[in-house]
């Protein structure tokens, strides 16, 4: 039966000698070591009680300890949980109960806060911090190097991935070992990863874009990574010529073009950049590809599915979409109220199949029956149509459909013509409560570096080039727009503060 997960992530590299990862101190942790020391780990947990099966919690630094932590609960069969390193004890409470986490790991500093919650919920705790120290870390120092993996079939869930919540409470994604092994094997070819790849990693591995996407696609090909705790333009700067491959989020490219030091001399030898779990602005693909020769490659993917689809590594990387279903991931765009397939080029919610799609919400049945459709198609709650390219546009979030009047107003189509805007870096449009209307369009407005942008000008284009109900009622300037950790807009944060704007006294 075996263990399909570990087998052909990690145990396709026992005894490998070749680098794994590159650590910030300079030294590096080999296939082989990294091995050792997952088995260690994997020891240790057993050494708890736990069985595979359990829920194991994970809220820790990113450290090379951290992965190997993650590495040892697919060797040991337990269902990897990790968790945003920027939750509240009072948040992390809600995943420990609602998980029935048997373990909770934990930096030593947050110790003392969820000592209480992991009691209350009869999950063991335990410590392991960003520089490898900890409760569980010398526990596993104890242990052999080596570990029989725990068997398992493909069908058995290897994590629960919580979803950002930003609408009521956040609900478990249930991947199992066949959603993560194929959307890594799937990834590898669709980017051409081999073993001579070596990936500049700075996103967190809390979140699937670090760990399933990022790491499991450099493990698949037996590559190795610079394991960055995070993102520093310095070292992303200092680091990048010994690198072939990059993953990032916008923010790591608008970052990196707004240093000098950042040229198509330093960029050399990179074959890839890839972005994702936020979209690009166009502006930013022409700022890079002008100041590097690199187009990057944009792909969209979610918790619940991993990767759903990517621009071509060969042909055209198309700004402002993020090209077509991988492949054996089907996808279509269906009316939202009959679910009937719309013909491409009109807008409609996204659903999606394929082997990388979860198996559904962790004790949430009526949920799971309401967004995963017997057929096995997904509804995501994306909007987004087809080009007569058969490139796919993401238009927005359903929630953040606004109907104004009776009308549908999709917030992207306005956002691209505000971001086009003299002065105007980047833009959300919401839609708030209006006493007429029902809602109204508003929109937020991020300033270039140094401009002021003009707001009755920008308004006198924007009536000429839209229909009337789509004019937003208020233009609002920020300095910037609330984002999550992976660079997503929120736009509730921007809801909530506005909710009020046209409320009669």
């Amino acid at each position: 039966m075996g263990n399909p997960l570990y087998d052909r992530l990690f145990g396709i590299h026992a005894g490998k000698d070749t680098p794994f990862l590159h650590l910030p101190d300079g030294q590096a942790l080999t296939h082989a070591g990294f091995l050792d020391m997952a088995a260690r780990f994997a020891n240790a947990l057993t050494g708890l009680d736990l069985e595979p099966g359990d829920r194991v919690a994970v809220q820790v630094e990113k450290s090379a300890e951290a992965l190997a932590l993650y590495a040892a609960c697919a060797q040991a069969g337990l269902i990897f949980l990790p968790l945003n390193t920027g939750y509240t004890a009072q948040e992390l409470n809600y995943f420990i109960e609602n998980s029935g986490a048997s373990l909770v790991v934990c930096d030593t500093a947050h110790e003392t806060g969820l000592a209480e919650a992991a009691q209350r919920n009869g999950a063991r705790l335990e410590t392991l911090n960003s520089d490898g120290s900890g409760s569980l870390s010398r526990r596993a120092l104890g242990m052999l190097p080596a570990f029989e993996p725990a068997h398992r079939s493909e069908d058995d869930l290897a994590a629960l991935l919580y979803t950002s919540g930003t609408t009521g409470r956040s609900k478990g994604a249930m991947l199992t070992q066949a959603n993560l092994l194929s959307n890594a094997e799937t990834l590898v070819q669709a980017w051409r990863f081999t073993n001579r790849d070596v990936l500049l990693h700075a996103l967190p591995i809390f979140h699937t874009h670090g760990l399933f996407v990022a790491t499991n696609v450099v493990l698949a090909s037996g590559g190795s990574m610079i394991f960055l705790p995070k993102f520093d333009l310095d070292d992303m700067l200092r680091l990048m010529p010994q690198a072939t491959t990059m993953m990032g989020v916008p923010t790591f490219y608008t970052r990196l073009l707004s240093d000098n030091r950042f040229t198509r001399e330093l960029t050399q030898d990179m074959r890839l950049f890839i972005s994702g779990s936020a979209p690009l602005l166009a502006d930013t693909h022409v700022q890079f590809e002008d100041r590097t020769g690199h187009r990057i490659l944009e792909r969209y993917g979610m918790t619940e599915t991993n990767m759903n689809t990517s621009n071509p590594y060969d042909g055209e990387r198309r700004a402002g979409t993020v090209g077509f279903p991988l492949p054996d991931v089907e996808l279509k765009i269906t009316d939202p109220e009959t679910g009937e397939t719309l013909p491409d080029g009109d807008i409609g919610i996204i659903e999606v199949r394929g082997p990388n799609v979860f198996q559904g919400y962790w004790q949430m049945p009526e949920k799971t029956a309401a967004e995963l459709r017997e057929d096995g198609f997904f509804v995501t709650g994306d909007l987004g149509r087809f080009d007569e390219d058969g490139y796919i546009h993401i238009v927005g979030r359903g929630k953040d459909l606004i109907i104004s009047g009776g009308y549908n107003i999709y917030p992207k189509e306005i956002e691209l013509l505000l971001d086009e805007q003299p002065g105007v870096l980047e833009s959300a449009i919401i839609g708030v409560p209006h006493p007429d209307f029902g809602e109204t369009p508003v929109g937020i407005l991020v300033p270039a570096p140094g401009e002021t942008p003009d707001i009755d000008a920008i308004t006198v284009r924007v009536h000429h080039a839209i229909a009337r109900f789509k004019h937003p009622r208020q233009l609002i300037v920020l300095d910037e727009l609330p984002r999550n950790t992976m660079g997503k807009v929120q736009k509730n944060i921007l809801r909530e503060n506005y909710k009020d704007l046209f409320a009669k006294t």
